[in-house]
């Protein structure tokens, strides 16, 4: 008997169903993952997270953009609704929303390189809740007897397994192992190292005394030095106060230079070297590097297009894979981020792209409606059109006639 055929026994597991064990399993298990919400999986901060401003910053922006962008399920280019689209779209769990939940998808997915969310479903097998749990606490394996990834969780009350139909999975490449994402913020530990000693080093060059340099002419005897240095020092403890220049006496404060050299050096690499790991477009990390680019529109299109496309892409074959049936799949449902709000550009170029694509054919009214999020109206607005102008795109040619022609017959 195979290892995972005793435990199906043991526990009430079958091969898709690991949330089973939550729904009709033994009671202590249920307790083990009712618990898991505001207990595990918001309990771990990643200093680095925590402390840098640089990967707070590119983080944040990622998670917010992934949340933001609209969610939908679709069948054959038509907008539909189901059990699994609604529980994503509008409550993954009771404690959360899908901003929520994809934001948090999308924090773990950046900060620990694996971002891991179980999927619970109901006794007719469709989805009900989808749990995210604490990364550092799973661990992907190949069951060697048939070849099948299943998910290690080390969770309260005791270690779980999942079958990977059962657990969304979110990560950056992948290593040697080739199941579990590498840490971005593991490639970047040199960098953020020495850039933390870096400020650790100024803010501690900062809090000390400024320094000064006592020059004595020749013509100044012991005596003398020695007051002009008690009268130093008591200027000096006092932090301030009044100072006299005495004559071949030169008081002269020695000068930092650290501050415009070797802080903002590490800066700018720092930055550099956390936009190229996390792929992002420099300029979104410092807003004096965005010069290269001759417009916005042009600086989101390679947001678009490098950083979103990818990741937005493995969150979608994901939600198809696992959220939806092979049946659904087959009828034509798939779902989809919709990326082309973050390309519509200015109004004038929005205006042109537009009247291209209705005047071309290739755009219906109703079509520009509702990319710019107003009511389909119907109708002719429904309809291709091509310029002549313009005329429904499935009338005969032979039958068109130019506007001239039409004003002249009506005369």
């Amino acid at each position: 008997m195979k290892w995972y055929q005793n435990m199906k026994i043991r526990i009430g597991l079958n091969l898709l169903g690991a949330s089973q064990k939550v729904n009709t399993g033994a009671a202590s298990a249920s307790r083990g993952f009712s618990n898991w919400l505001g207990r595990t999986f918001w309990g771990i901060d990643n200093t680095k997270l925590a402390t840098n401003e640089t990967i707070f910053s590119v983080i944040s922006r990622l998670a917010n953009t992934m949340s933001t962008l609209p969610l939908k399920l679709h069948k054959n280019y038509d907008t539909v609704l189901n059990q699994s689209a609604d529980v994503l779209m509008n409550e993954p769990n009771e404690n959360m929303h899908s901003f929520d939940f994809i934001n948090k998808m999308e924090v773990d997915r950046n900060e620990h390189g694996n971002a891991y969310a179980v999927i619970m479903r109901d006794i007719r097998m469709q989805v009900e809740k989808l749990v995210p749990i604490e990364p550092t606490l799973v661990t992907p394996f190949i069951n060697q007897d048939d070849g099948v990834l299943w998910y290690e969780f080390r969770g309260i009350g005791g270690t779980y397994y999942f079958h990977n139909m059962n657990i969304l999975h979110f990560k950056h490449i992948t290593g040697s192992t080739r199941w579990s994402g590498l840490s971005p913020l593991n490639i970047l530990k040199n960098t953020l190292e020495y850039d933390k000693s870096v400020q650790e080093f100024s803010l501690s060059e900062m809090q000390k005394r400024e320094s000064f340099t006592l020059t004595y002419g020749a013509n100044i005897d012991k005596k003398k030095k020695e007051e002009v240095t008690d009268s130093f020092r008591e200027f000096y403890r006092n932090n301030g106060g009044i100072l006299f220049n005495e004559p071949g006496v030169d008081v002269e404060p020695i000068e930092k230079k650290y501050f415009a050299s070797d802080t903002l050096q590490s800066e700018k690499i720092t930055r550099a070297r956390v936009a190229n790991v996390f792929n992002v477009p420099a300029s979104f990390l410092n807003e004096s590097e965005g010069g290269s680019y001759s417009s916005n529109e042009q600086l989101m299109t390679q947001f678009v297009q490098m950083t979103l496309t990818p990741i937005a892409r493995q969150y979608e074959q994901e939600f198809n894979r696992k959220l939806l049936t092979k049946e659904e799949r087959l009828s034509g449902h798939y779902f989809k981020f919709n990326l082309g709000g973050l390309l519509r550009g200015d109004t004038a170029a929005r205006t042109a792209y537009y009247q291209a694509a209705i005047r071309s054919g290739w755009l219906s009214q109703d079509d520009v409606r509702r990319k710019e999020d107003e009511p389909p109206v119907g109708g002719n607005a429904s309809k291709l059109w091509v310029s002549g102008d313009l005329y429904p795109i499935d009338l005969d040619p032979k039958d068109r006639k130019s506007t001239s022609k039409v004003s002249e017959g009506n005369e």
